[in-house]
């Protein structure tokens, strides 16, 4: 198994943000309780209309479209409030919330796991250079063999350019290689333009995907060690 490879993805793959406990203390500034999942199925919604709809738009700074998302998020909750002054609360809290992206409580069991099993560990994400600084931060760096970050390399998912410098940097193929991510349109499709096998994260089940007929849906990389046995997936 020495070039048996699975890439991931970093975000809602091994980090989350804490932008519901945000939200959730705006909702206190407006005297408003609301379930806590009910508040994370919202802003997956809004995740996967975005992904769907609006392809790279999540990627781009905060300010070029985060009063659209909360409109979004807001409306799924059947909720409305003025945007500009929700949006200001919400920035702020954001800035204050440190570190506001944070590793999965499982993350770095699986990643120990993986490794323990024999298998090759990279990353392939669409990122800025914060990324490896994320990594760094939450020391996971080490898990990886080879990290590939879209504004490093200059290009991004779902290009098949960058799976294949990711290929060429891991000295694998797409035969020794999965991949795994939460955008399907970036992850699945780009992957599949090489050939590559993908499982696609999606925490609650085909809510929020209910457009796609695909086999390979996971809740999170915690199912990945047993699934891979399982499956006796060796690639």
């Amino acid at each position: 198994m020495t070039n048996k490879y699975i890439w991931f993805d970093i975000g809602y793959t091994l980090l989350y943000q804490q932008r519901e406990q945000v939200y959730v203390q705006y909702l206190k500034e407006q005297k408003i309780e609301m379930p806590f999942e009910k508040i994370e199925e919202a802003y997956h919604y809004a995740d996967k209309l975005f992904m769907r709809e609006y392809p790279g738009v999540l990627g781009k700074q905060s300010s070029f479209f985060y009063h659209w998302y909360l409109g979004i998020v807001n409306h799924y909750l059947e909720l409305a409030f003025d945007l500009e002054s929700q949006n200001r609360f919400i920035q702020k809290g954001i800035q204050e919330t440190k570190p506001y992206w944070l590793p999965f409580s499982f993350t770095k069991d699986v990643l120990h796991k993986l490794r323990q099993e024999g298998y090759r560990l990279g990353i392939i994400s669409n990122w800025d250079e914060s990324g490896r600084q994320l990594l760094d931060y939450h020391n996971l760096t080490d898990y990886f063999d080879n990290i590939i970050i879209s504004c490093e390399v200059g290009v991004e998912k779902p290009s098949k350019a960058i799976f294949e410098k990711a290929f060429k940097q891991g000295n694998t193929t797409n035969e020794e290689s999965i991949y795994i991510g939460d955008n399907y349109y970036d992850d699945v499709v780009g992957g599949g333009k090489v050939g590559l096998k993908t499982y696609l994260i999606n925490r609650f089940r085909d809510q929020g995907i209910e457009e796609i007929q695909y086999p390979y849906i996971i809740e999170s990389i915690n199912e990945l060690p047993s699934l891979l046995k399982e499956e006796n997936v060796y690639f």
